[in-house]
């Protein structure tokens, strides 16, 4: 048998699968091209800035307060009660006699000590005359000069000992209760009453010795009665003591509390609430952390390209957070479109430029 070949048949199915295989490659070429054009264009994306601000500190704690100006008062001597001046709660002038003793007898010593005085002087003054005839010696001279002194002495003894039958306001203030009545005996171990110059309070509280450093004088707090009252007190730290607790680790701090409207009382507690600042780190919105297998990470913007930035949190706030991370302020991270990200991805940002024609 003779096998016989149409060749003009076989090239005509030649150029049939050449140009089979020609579409092939011009179509792969063209997916290659579409593919590269899409990965290439930007990605619409919302971004914001990074700005940079402390790290704040919420501290709180119990203070105790106390008038301004506080005192008991005692008797220096012993007596009887025969007046009290006072009510609970009156407000008194510094010098306002409060309480008196029976002082009849100091009255007296002072009326002669008075009278001694006088006969010391006249019998001075009559040698003084006679000096210069000759009549009185020097030492005669001196004697009558020390007895005037001595009798001066017992005078200024005598009204002393007659001040103190009188208990008198030391300061302005309100006075506290008293269980005296007139005709009661009393001693230097009797509690009369208390005064307290209530117009400014002391509040007096104690933080764990981390935060010393944290607090300076003349800084502004805030207070909060127990009371249930809606009304926050301003106060202002006066003191900060000069060592730290060893048993408790604490400091102690003590600040103003202006009272001029006296609805505060000495002995009252307070909540104090402090703020304190840190050092300062970049705040982003909280939309734009990620989590990868190696931590969390932000999408910065530089030249319209994506960054991936390592972070670190260390601080929440309301929808932000402030990070540890290598952020200039003014930086743009992406805050929407972040699973559209990798490294190198162009971006536009839709809230601020429209995309460009040529993407």
């Amino acid at each position: 048998m003779v096998l016989q070949l149409d060749f003009r048949r076989l090239s005509g199915a030649t150029a049939t699968a050449a140009t089979l295989i020609t579409a092939i490659v011009l179509s792969g070429c063209s997916d290659e091209r579409k593919n590269t054009a899409s990965s290439a264009s930007p990605k619409p994306v919302i971004t914001a800035n990074v700005v940079w601000e402390h790290e704040l500190t919420p501290v709180e704690a119990v203070g105790t307060s106390r008038a301004r100006q506080t005192v008991a008062l005692y008797p220096r001597v012993e007596g009887r009660v025969t007046a009290v001046n006072f009510a609970a709660d009156q407000m008194v002038r510094a010098g306002d006699v409060l309480l008196q003793m029976d002082d009849r007898d100091e009255k007296l010593a002072v009326d002669l000590a008075r009278v001694e005085l006088k006969d010391a002087q006249r019998q001075l003054d009559r040698y003084q005359r006679t000096r210069d005839s000759g009549a009185v010696t020097v030492s005669t001279l001196d004697d009558a000069r020390s007895a005037v002194e001595r009798a001066r002495i017992a005078l200024g003894r005598a009204e002393v000992a007659l001040d103190h039958r009188s208990i008198k306001a030391p300061f302005s203030g309100h006075v506290g209760l008293t269980e005296l009545d007139i005709g009661a005996r009393i001693d230097s171990n009797t509690q009369i009453t208390t005064i307290d110059d209530r117009g400014v309070l002391l509040v007096t509280f104690e933080l764990p010795e981390i935060l010393l450093g944290q607090l300076q004088t003349g800084q502004m707090i805030n207070l909060d009665t127990w009371t249930g009252s809606d009304r926050d007190t301003a106060g202002k730290i006066v003191a900060i003591d000069s060592q730290v607790d060893p048993r408790s680790r604490t400091f102690t701090v003590r600040a103003h509390v202006d009272n001029a409207d006296d609805r505060l009382r000495p002995g009252m507690s307070f909540r104090i609430v402090l703020t304190l600042k840190g050092p300062r780190y970049p705040v982003v919105p909280e939309a734009a952390l990620q989590w990868g297998g190696d931590g969390a990470y932000v999408w910065g913007v530089h030249d319209a390209r994506a960054t991936r930035i390592p972070a670190t949190i260390v601080q929440r706030r309301d929808g932000k957070i402030l990070l540890d991370a290598e952020l200039a302020e003014g930086t743009a991270v992406v805050v929407e479109g972040v699973q559209r990200m990798r490294e190198g991805q162009t971006v536009h940002d839709i809230d601020r430029a429209p995309a460009s024609p040529a993407a």
